[in-house]
C-alpha cells in the first residue's frame, strides 16, 4: 500500500503511487479546485509530481501565502510565453514574484510601449483559454545551455551555467514555451484564472549590475480571485489620491529639485506639521525620563572604524576631507551616543539612561531609490539610545512598547504588528553574544506581551531587533518603530560602568526609534489621513472667512482672537463668492472653515462647515473657541 502523512497527523492509504492532486481530489473536490501546489516533506512541490512513499503532504491554495506566489509566478511565465509569441526576438532573463504581483526582466531592441503592454495582457488570457499543460522537466547542465543558445536565449544560457554544480536543473514546459524554473507550478494555464493584470514598465541592468546590458521590465500584479484583484486596483486608485508628493505640492507642505536632491525643502505649512510631531514626540519622551542630547554631523572615520559601522556601512556614507583626515557625514547617532555615555565615571545607579537626540543623518542612498519623503538622503530620526543593565532589558523593553503603542494610538495607527528580526549573514560579534542578545529580546518582548513574527536575517549587523509594522487606512503595511538589543557597540566602543560589586561592566544598549525616519513619517501621516491632518496637527486649524463686507471687522476681530489663543488660524475677507472660498479652503484640507456674516456679527455667532461634511452648523463664538482650543492640544 502507499501511504501520506497529512498535516493534521493523520493516514491515507492508496493502492498505487499518487501525486498531491489525486490526494486533494480524495480528500475534497473543492480543495483540488483551490490546489496550486503542495509541501511535500517540508519542501514545495508540484500537483502533478508523483509523491514518495511515506510522505508528509500539506495541499497548498491560492489563498495561502505560499500558494499566492506559486500563482503570481504561473502568470511571469504567461507573460514570457505571450510576449515571445508576440515578439520573437525577445530573449528573456528571469520573473519572479514579489509582494502583490510579479515581474518579468526581458532583453528587446525595441521600446516596449503601453500599447504593447495591452496586446501582451490579452495574449496571456488566450494562453490561460488554451489551458497549456505545465509540465516539470530535468535537464542535464550542458544540455540545458546548449538547448537556450540554440534557441538565441543567451541570458538565459548564462544562468543556468552559473548555476551551481550539484543543483538539479529543471526546465518547465507549456506549450511551445519553455523557461528555467525551481517551481512548483500549477498543473495547467487554466488553472491560473483571470485575476491578473499587467501594470508598468520600468528598466532593470541584467543581474542588476549597471556594467550589464539594461533590460525592459514588465510589471504585474495578480490574485487569487477577481475581487480580490478589484478591490487591489481601488486601492492604489485611492492611493494614487493620497500620494504625499502630490499631496505635498497641492497642499505647500514641501518640495524638491535637483540642486539638492535627497532633501527635502520645507515649505512654512509642513514646517508646522514637522515642528508639531517633533514637539509631540519630545514632550512624551521627557515624560518618560529621556535626556535629549546633540550630536555633531562631521565625525572622524577612526570613530566609524572602531564601531564597525565604516566596514558595514562606509559605501553608503558621505565624506569630506580635512586636513589630511576622512570625516564622515553621520549617517546614524548610536557611536556618538556612547561617546557621551563615556564621559565622566557612570554607575550602576545612573542605569537605565535614556538618551534621545532628533538626529540629522545623511545616506548616500542610489539616485534611483529615492522616492519623495518615504526615501531621502537627508533626515532626522527620532533616535534614542538606552544603557542599562542586562537584568533591565525586559523593563524597558516593556516600557517601550507601551510608549510606542500609546504615540501610535495617538497619531491614529490601532493596527501594529510586529516582527522579530534575528542575525543576519553580515554581523558583527560572536555567536555566544547573538545567543544571549536574541534570548534576551525574546524573553522581553513576551514579557511586553507582544504577538511577533520571525523575520529571519533580517537583524542589524550588531543586534537582534523588533520591527514595528503600522497599517494604515488604506490597508498597507509601514515599518517604523524599532528595539535593537546591543552588547557589541559597547564592547567596540569601550563604554563601561561600575556595578553594584565595585567592578567595571559593560552596559546592554537598547538602539530604539519610534517614528524613525520624521521625513518618511510624515509621508506616511499624509497618506494616511489623504491630508486631512487631525486638528492639533494641521497646519492651518481654521479659515474665518466673510460673507460680506459689512461682517469684515467683527470677523476680522475674532480672527485676532483665535490667533492669539494660539490657533493656526488665517483671514480670508476677499471679494468672492462664500461657495468659492468654501470650496478653496476644502481643497486645501482645512479642518474648520468658519462663515462670518452680517446676522453672524450681529448675534456674536459662527456658522462652521467641518472639513468633509456639507452641513452647516451655528455655534457661539465663545463656545467654538472651547472647542477649538480644547481639540487643538497636542495629546500627552
Amino acid at each position: 500500500m502507499f501511504q501520506v502523512i497529512l498535516k493534521d497527523g493523520s493516514q491515507r492509504q492508496y493502492d498505487h503511487a499518487v501525486t498531491a492532486e489525486e490526494v486533494a481530489r480524495s480528500l475534497s473536490p473543492r480543495l483540488v479546485k483551490e490546489a496550486v501546489a503542495a509541501r511535500v516533506n517540508g519542501n514545495l512541490w508540484d500537483l502533478n509530481r508523483p509523491l514518495p512513499q511515506g510522505a508528509q503532504l500539506e495541499i497548498i491554495t491560492r489563498h495561502d501565502p505560499d500558494g499566492l506566489e506559486v500563482l503570481r509566478h504561473d502568470v511571469a511565465h504567461i507573460t514570457a510565453e505571450a510576449v515571445k509569441e508576440l515578439y520573437p526576438e525577445t530573449q528573456i532573463t528571469i520573473g519572479p514574484a514579489i509582494e502583490n504581483g510579479f515581474y518579468y526582466d526581458f532583453h528587446r531592441e525595441t521600446p516596449f510601449t503601453p500599447e504593447d503592454l495591452v496586446k501582451i495582457e490579452q495574449r496571456m488570457r488566450e494562453i490561460v483559454e488554451r489551458d497549456e499543460t505545465i509540465q516539470r522537466e530535468e535537464w542535464q547542465r550542458d544540455a540545458a545551455v546548449e538547448f537556450f543558445k540554440k534557441q538565441g536565449e543567451l541570458f538565459k544560457a548564462e544562468l543556468i551555467a552559473s548555476i551551481p554544480g550539484k543543483e538539479t536543473i529543471t526546465l518547465y514546459r507549456q506549450g511551445q514555451f519553455i523557461d528555467l524554473c525551481r517551481g512548483p507550478h500549477l498543473p495547467s494555464t487554466g488553472r491560473v484564472g483571470k485575476a491578473f493584470k499587467l501594470m508598468k514598465l520600468a528598466g532593470a541592468y541584467w543581474r542588476g549590475d549597471h556594467r550589464n546590458p539594461m533590460l525592459q521590465r514588465i510589471y504585474g500584479t495578480a490574485w487569487a480571485t477577481e475581487q480580490q484583484l478589484k478591490d487591489y486596483l481601488t486601492q492604489l486608485e485611492e492611493a494614487e489620491k493620497r500620494d504625499h508628493r502630490r499631496l505635498g505640492a497641492e497642499l505647500g507642505l514641501f518640495h524638491f529639485q535637483e540642486e539638492a536632491v535627497g532633501s527635502v525643502f520645507w515649505h512654512p505649512k509642513g514646517w508646522h506639521v514637522y515642528r508639531t510631531l517633533e514637539n509631540f514626540v519630545r514632550q512624551r519622551l521627557a515624560k518618560n525620563d529621556y535626556v535629549e542630547v546633540k550630536t555633531p554631523q562631521l565625525v572622524d572615520r577612526t570613530l566609524w572604524e572602531a564601531s564597525g559601522h565604516w566596514e558595514k556601512f562606509g559605501e553608503h556614507m558621505f565624506t569630506v576631507s580635512s586636513e589630511d583626515r576622512t570625516l564622515a557625514v553621520k549617517p546614524m547617532n548610536c557611536p556618538c551616543h556612547v561617546q557621551i555615555f563615556k564621559q565622566g565615571i557612570k554607575s550602576y545607579r545612573d542605569l537605565p539612561l535614556r538618551m534621545s537626540e532628533f538626529g540629522s543623518c545623511h545616506r548616500n542612498e542610489p539616485s534611483g531609490a529615492l522616492h519623495g519623503l518615504m526615501r531621502v538622503r537627508a533626515f532626522v530620526q527620532d533616535d534614542a539610545h538606552i544603557f542599562c543593565t542586562p537584568e533591565q532589558i525586559v523593563s524597558e523593553t516593556k516600557d517601550f512598547c507601551d510608549l510606542l503603542q500609546s504615540i501610535y494610538r495617538d497619531l491614529g495607527f490601532h493596527d501594529i504588528r510586529v516582527k522579530f528580526s534575528d542575525r543576519p549573514q553580515k554581523r558583527a560579534g560572536s555567536d555566544e553574544v547573538w545567543d544571549l542578545a536574541e534570548q534576551s529580546l525574546i524573553q522581553a518582548a513576551q514579557a511586553a506581551g507582544l504577538d511577533y513574527t520571525l523575520n529571519p536575517g533580517e537583524g542589524a549587523f550588531y543586534g537582534p531587533k523588533l520591527e514595528f509594522v503600522l497599517k494604515d487606512t488604506l490597508g498597507r503595511d509601514w515599518q517604523c518603530g524599532t528595539l535593537q538589543v546591543d552588547f557589541v557597540l559597547p564592547e567596540r566602543l569601550d563604554a563601561v560602568y561600575v556595578g553594584e560589586d565595585g567592578k567595571r561592566h559593560r552596559p546592554v544598549m537598547l538602539h530604539r526609534a519610534v517614528l524613525g525616519s520624521f521625513e518618511r513619517f510624515i509621508g506616511v501621516l499624509i497618506e494616511h489621513y489623504a491630508g486631512k491632518f487631525p486638528l492639533w496637527l494641521a497646519p492651518v486649524q481654521a479659515v474665518v472667512t466673510t460673507i460680506t463686507s459689512e461682517a469684515e471687522e467683527a470677523a476680522h476681530l475674532f480672527y485676532q482672537h483665535l490667533k492669539q489663543a494660539g490657533l493656526r488660524v488665517e483671514f480670508d475677507h476677499r471679494n468672492e463668492k462664500i461657495s468659492y472660498k468654501i470650496r478653496e479652503h476644502s481643497l486645501q484640507k482645512v479642518p474648520y472653515i468658519l462663515v462670518i456674516g452680517k446676522r453672524e456679527a450681529e448675534q456674536k455667532t459662527v456658522a462652521i462647515r467641518r472639513l468633509g461634511s456639507d452641513q452647516q452648523e451655528i455655534m457661539s463664538q465663545q463656545d467654538l473657541m472651547e472647542l477649538l482650543m480644547n481639540q487643538s492640544r497636542i495629546p500627552d
